[in-house]
């Protein structure tokens, strides 16, 4: 078996009612979702920061990134921690999850590409759809979503969020 061919872990959460994963390479804890401090004019999609065992980590919300309801926290409500590189160093940012499920392993075969149409997610923001037996779970593409642009922009690219020109001043 070829390194391509061999199974990759993922671990997978829930968004809005949808199931999601990212490469578990990725991810470098899951911590209980606490208290976060608000920062003043932050984009609307970073819900604020926390302390992390004496770090500053920006927590965003994960649902609003990809255009899904704002839910407010619930007791399974957690901060998925995962590594980014920002300005060329690895960063540590969380993201805010509705519950964490579980780790499920996918080889290349159970991988498909995601569709064009059908996501409530952004599609650029879809690596794939994982075929875990007889359901189907969203794969994120972590990279595109926390690059710097997409970071700096912290809101959700979607056709009604943007305004109109036909609107009179």
């Amino acid at each position: 078996m070829s390194a391509s061919d061999r199974p990759a872990q993922y671990v997978s959460f829930f968004l809005a009612g949808e199931e999601y994963a990212i490469d578990i390479l990725r991810a470098r804890e899951i911590v209980e979702y606490d208290v976060l401090t608000r920062i003043p004019m932050a984009p609307p999609g970073v819900r604020g920061v926390r302390n992390l065992r004496g770090r500053v980590i920006p927590v965003l919300d994960l649902a609003y990134k990809l255009g899904l309801p704002r839910a407010e926290p619930t007791r399974w409500t957690c901060i998925l921690m995962v590594e980014v590189e920002l300005d060329g160093e690895p960063s540590l940012l969380g993201m805010m999850i509705d519950a964490v499920s579980d780790v499920i392993d996918l080889s290349p075969a159970d991988i498909e590409p995601p569709p064009p149409f059908g996501a409530r997610a952004r599609l650029d923001y879809l690596a794939g759809l994982g075929k875990v037996g007889e359901k189907i779970v969203l794969l994120l593409d972590i990279d595109r979503i926390l690059s710097p642009e997409e970071l700096l922009a912290a809101t959700p690219l979607l056709p009604e969020s943007v305004p109109s020109r036909n609107h009179a001043p």
